[in-house]
């Protein structure tokens, strides 16, 4: 079967943890770069990967990479890679993004004209037509320069893989479902530890967990652009992998998850989303400031995103803030503490 270079980008410092779910996935790891870890698979690897992984954002099918530091070499470079081999003659294909990070070729409106162009040009006369109708699937192109050396791929899964299909309810400055997992991850927690985040907002940490918990894949209720490519990957792979998925979850299992807000809104848009991802049963939300927090058990985890900047009204309420959540924190017994902040000041008080 046909082995396809796969990027899987991440947030930034996260690369461990996104490394260590491809190889638990089975896959062969080729490189680790600042936000991105590329790895060896097969057709069905695309889906395993799109369907499986927590920390990525996309799931990116690498066509080719070249050197290019002007538009011509842009150009014949783009016209030389097999455009063919991936995109059918009714494929509707376009450079969604390009992307430029010390490279003499910046301009991102430029650089995805010209490879459109080019790929128009290589499929001409490949399938011996001058038009195309673009009326099939579609097939979206990323590519990255960086430091003049052009990676060109196509995006298999489509919306951002942080999109699970479960956040319908939202509240201000949420952080996102890949992030979450990952800072979740980072942690030793296990599901057999209570796990509390005392400003949960949408409930994005709480339902994280649960889903890793009870091993609920992630991309399992949502759909993907590389769906639709049968003549790269049959449509069966898809069921396996849903099938592997549904095989992989825990239906019995129980968590002491608990999730506090100070917001009503915050709390009824938690519920509702964990009732969309499917553990509900698994978490307890409540309408509870961070001063009431308390515990009689030992070893429990905080995993959580206080309030700050666009998510507080005023900065000055910043460092009382942190103070209730150092106090809240002291009565518990041996406890572990993950905060995600951009309040520098956080640990001060």
């Amino acid at each position: 079967m046909e082995q396809f270079e796969l990027i899987a980008p991440c947030h930034f410092g996260l690369e461990a943890v996104l490394k260590r779910e491809i190889l638990n996935l089975g896959y062969e790891i080729q490189k680790v770069e600042d936000g991105k870890v590329t790895f060896l698979g097969d057709a069905q690897a695309i889906c395993r990967a799109n369907i499986f992984l927590r920390t990525t954002e996309r799931i990116l099918l690498k066509v080719g990479s070249f050197h290019a530091t002007t538009f011509d070499e842009l150009f014949e470079q783009t016209k030389a890679l097999p455009w063919e081999h991936y995109i059918p003659e009714d494929g509707r294909f376009w450079v969604t993004k390009a992307t430029s990070i010390k490279s003499k070729l910046f301009s991102s409106s430029d650089i995805q004209s010209i490879m459109k162009k080019a790929m128009v040009e290589r499929m001409k006369s490949k399938y011996h037509t001058s038009w195309f109708s673009e009326e099939g699937n579609d097939y979206p192109v990323r590519v990255t320069l960086m430091k003049d050396e052009v990676t060109v791929c196509l995006d298999t899964s489509g919306d951002s893989l942080h999109k699970r299909g479960y956040r319908r309810a939202t509240v201000k400055a949420p952080i996102t479902e890949t992030l979450a997992a990952a800072l979740i991850l980072l942690t030793p927690w296990k599901k057999d530890r209570i796990l509390v985040d005392p400003f949960c907002g949408s409930g994005t940490f709480p339902i994280e967990a649960a889903m890793i918990g009870a091993r609920i894949a992630p991309g399992m209720n949502r759909s993907f652009t590389a769906e639709h490519w049968t003549h790269l990957i049959p449509k069966n792979h898809w069921y396996d992998a849903i099938d592997e998925a549904e095989s992989q979850i825990l239906r019995d299992v129980s968590m002491d998850i608990q999730g506090y807000d100070i917001s009503h809104d915050a709390i009824a848009a938690a519920m509702e989303n964990a009732r969309l991802a499917e553990v509900d049963h698994l978490i307890h939300f409540q309408q509870r400031p961070v001063q009431e927090l308390s515990h009689r058990k030992k070893y429990g985890f905080i995993i959580t995103n206080p309030p700050y900047g666009q998510r507080l009204d005023s900065e000055s309420e910043m460092p009382a803030l942190y103070r209730e959540i150092g106090e809240a924190y002291n009565r518990l017994d041996s406890w572990s503490m993950y905060l995600i902040t951009a309040f520098e000041q956080a640990e001060r008080y």
